[in-house]
């Protein structure tokens, strides 16, 4: 076979070009410190590479996403903390206004009082986060939640949604809760009206309190307080019994009747307070019986539910008025006290809930973290250099090219060459 003189130039030219791009490209891959410099080098690792990558890229959104939750929910639950030291000083305050040897002068300091707390924690209820959105309005952030009306009353202005980030592939962590859910949806223990009819009893003194749901558990569970309502019946100056709206016995009866659910007798001193509590529920009888008087109790659809503001507000108005009686104000914080009571309740609860999801905040947080370790490992086992190898590979290659320069120096014959020896 004939080799032309062009073709032998080539071929040389093409080898110490190949082997000085061999030499090269290790040098390059010691300098960069990564085994592949193009996809060519390894397509298998390369698309394996750039996954790991999407995946770290993910792993740093979610890191961001929970740095955002864990700022938001600790903003959150420092400002309950602060709603519950406020909760604590009005029932303090509640605790006050319930002794009877207050005069108005001294129900109406406290009641003042009360008026600084009632607006410090309206403060709070409508507090804002660090990019100027109000915590508890739900999804109307840029919307004031609470407002006071005209009339003294408050009114919700935001909506129940809750605000969630996605913290990790498939888990979607709540950052907020509305305000109606801790602060509206608070159970009225002042839910029940009383009728007292003395028509049949001339003569009779007797008055009853507002009726105090004291006892959750007793007046739900089982048996539980008739839907109906109840009434009270006084068959004689200090007996009386209790039936179901219901079915109720027909009077005069003789005990015992199946229709009456409870009985019992005031206390024979005139001048104590007697207190009936049935099924959770609790009333306040004062003055003289004299037999026939009928109290009927039931509930008030409209009052199933009071605000922590309202349940200020009204226990304010009744100590800051002056035609108010010892009974009224009696019955005033016995409603605020059981109402402040589950107002706290609803807020430890929120807190609680805060605390588990800043708990997932911590937990997620360190298994990003591992797994984002993991990634960086596989990541280096594809892409990083064996610089023991490569270097021991460069030495080989300089090797070959110092050799291939001397081969086509010999092979060429050219003067040129032989000058430059």
């Amino acid at each position: 076979m004939r080799i032309s003189t062009i073709q032998a130039f080539n071929n040389g030219v093409q080898g110490l070009q190949r082997n000085y791009a061999n030499a090269t490209r290790t040098q390059e891959q010691i300098s960069s410190g990564n085994r592949i410099l193009t996809p060519a080098d390894d397509p298998v690792a390369s698309v394996r590479l750039l996954q790991l990558e999407q995946q770290q890229n993910v792993l740093t959104q979610y890191n961001d996403n929970l740095t955002a939750a864990k700022n938001g929910l600790t903003q959150e639950e420092v400002t309950l903390n602060s709603v519950n030291t406020i909760l604590q000083r009005v029932r303090e305050l509640a605790v006050q206004a319930g002794n009877g040897a207050l005069s108005n002068a001294d129900r109406k300091s406290v009641a003042l009082e009360l008026g600084e707390r009632e607006n410090e924690l309206l403060g709070l209820m409508n507090s804002r986060n660090a990019r100027g959105e109000y915590l508890f309005a739900g999804f109307q952030g840029k919307t004031q939640p609470f407002v006071r009306e005209a009339d003294g009353s408050y009114s919700y202005r935001g909506d129940e949604g809750q605000r969630k980030l996605q913290v990790a592939s498939s888990l979607e962590l709540p950052i907020s809760d509305n305000g109606k859910k801790i602060f509206q949806n608070v159970t009225n223990a002042g839910r029940l009206d009383s009728l007292l009819d003395i028509s049949a009893a001339p003569g009779s003194s007797l008055s009853v309190s507002a009726p105090l749901v004291q006892d959750e558990v007793a007046f739900s569970g089982t048996p539980a307080f008739p839907a109906a309502g109840i009434g009270i019946r006084f068959t004689s100056d200090r007996d009386y019994v209790v039936y179901d709206q219901a079915s109720p016995p027909t009077f005069p009866l003789t005990l015992p009747d199946p229709l009456v659910l409870a009985s019992g007798s005031l206390d024979d001193k005139p001048d104590i307070s007697d207190q009936l509590v049935f099924r959770g529920v609790s009333l306040q009888f004062d003055g003289a019986a004299v037999g026939g008087e009928s109290i009927l109790v039931a509930a008030d659809p409209a009052r199933q539910k009071q605000g922590i503001l309202e349940t200020i507000a009204s226990l304010r108005t009744s100590l800051e008025g002056a035609a108010s009686t010892n009974s009224q104000v009696r019955d005033a914080v016995a409603v605020a006290l059981t109402n402040l009571d589950h107002g706290m309740t609803t807020v430890d609860g929120v807190r609680g809930e805060i605390g588990a999801r800043l708990n997932i905040i911590d937990s997620t947080q360190t298994d990003n973290e591992d797994v984002s370790l993991v990634n960086k490992g596989v990541q280096a086992d594809l892409r990083e250099l064996d610089y023991a190898e490569a270097l021991s590979r460069l030495s080989f290659q300089s090797i070959i090219l110092e050799a291939a320069q001397q081969s086509y120096v010999k092979i060429s014959s050219l003067n040129l060459f032989n000058q430059l020896r």
